[in-house]
């Protein structure tokens, strides 16, 4: 493995770990709905530079349009709102670990969507510590933080289930869509919910409360967070095995819990640890699939990674 590509690994992998820190501090200004819709503005825009020019073709039929209207609002607009809202009530870490029930949900799902990915007793084991997890960092949410608490948790691991629903949908019909043109498409018919629903319970975005710390907030996820993680992480799956690539999926919830301790002086309880943990064992398990011969017969040449 070359210097650059285990300089980008790690590049990539402080990238999305720092996105939920800098969620965390936007809504100490702006409120969430419209704080995700006009970070994703940002990233469009940059995003259709890129599809310019790099002369990426548009979706030449109905069926592709569709694709991406409703995997870019399950990913954009149910996924991010509840990531968005739920994180005013959670902590950054907490956040970071309940998103990462992703691939446990992508395999529930897949296993009727797609032939070839069916549940194996090492994904069933995966699956049922993932739930455990969850389960356990719930068990006594309301008595440590708060019904707020629960609510932003359930909301979580509500948006994880839908950007799991929409992964498998483009995987199982997107294809041979160009990764910038799907990362556009989604965004742009996933953004549109969010800003119309922000100005209409959030009231209008020009009276909102601009401080620097809300514009830095909003600046690195849009250009940082998104623009650039995508093209990094599109160089990084065209020079490194797939295999390595997923271990972003474990060392991102790591990372946003540390930055979260360090930065914001976050704690964490037993259960959060002990659950979080369960929940990485778990992803572990479905990602690496338990054994050498399921990674070599069962592994796709491209993976869509679930930025925040």
């Amino acid at each position: 493995m070359s210097a650059s590509v285990v300089i980008v690994f790690l590049i990539l992998s402080l990238i999305w770990g720092s996105t939920w820190l800098f969620i965390k501090v936007g809504l100490e200004d702006l409120p969430p709905l419209t704080f995700a819709g006009v970070r994703f503005v940002i990233a469009a825009a940059v995003l259709f530079g890129v599809v310019l020019v790099r002369r990426v073709p548009l979706p030449r039929n109905r069926k592709d349009w569709t694709l991406l209207a409703v995997t870019g609002v399950l990913s954009f607009t149910i996924n991010y709102g509840a990531v968005f809202w739920g994180e005013q009530h959670v902590s950054s870490g907490l956040a970071a670990l309940l998103q990462a029930t992703i691939p446990a949900f992508g395999l529930v799902i897949a296993h009727y969507y797609l032939p070839g990915e069916r549940m194996t007793a090492v994904k069933i084991i995966g699956v049922l510590l993932g739930i455990a997890g969850v389960g356990l960092i719930f068990s006594n949410q309301v008595n440590d933080h708060g019904t707020l608490a629960l609510l932003g948790s359930a909301a979580i691991v509500a948006g994880a289930f839908a950007a799991a629903y929409a992964n498998v949908l483009v995987k199982a019909r997107g294809g041979h869509l160009h990764p910038a043109m799907l990362a556009f498409g989604q965004m742009i018919f996933g953004l549109v919910p969010l800003l119309v629903a922000g100005v209409a319970t959030e009231g209008n975005p020009v009276n909102f409360n601009w401080t620097p710390r809300a514009w830095v907030s909003v600046i690195y996820l849009a250009l940082v967070g998104s623009s650039v993680a995508f093209l990094l992480y599109y160089w990084l799956v065209k020079n490194m095995d797939v295999t390595n690539t997923m271990l972003i999926a474990l060392v991102t919830p790591f990372l946003a819990v540390v930055l979260g301790m360090l930065v914001l002086d976050e704690s964490l309880t037993w259960r959060i640890v002990t659950g979080g943990a369960a929940i990485l064992c778990g992803v572990g398990l479905i990602i690496f699939k338990g054994t050498a011969r399921g990674l070599t017969k069962n592994m796709p040449r491209k993976i869509r990674h679930a930025e925040n």
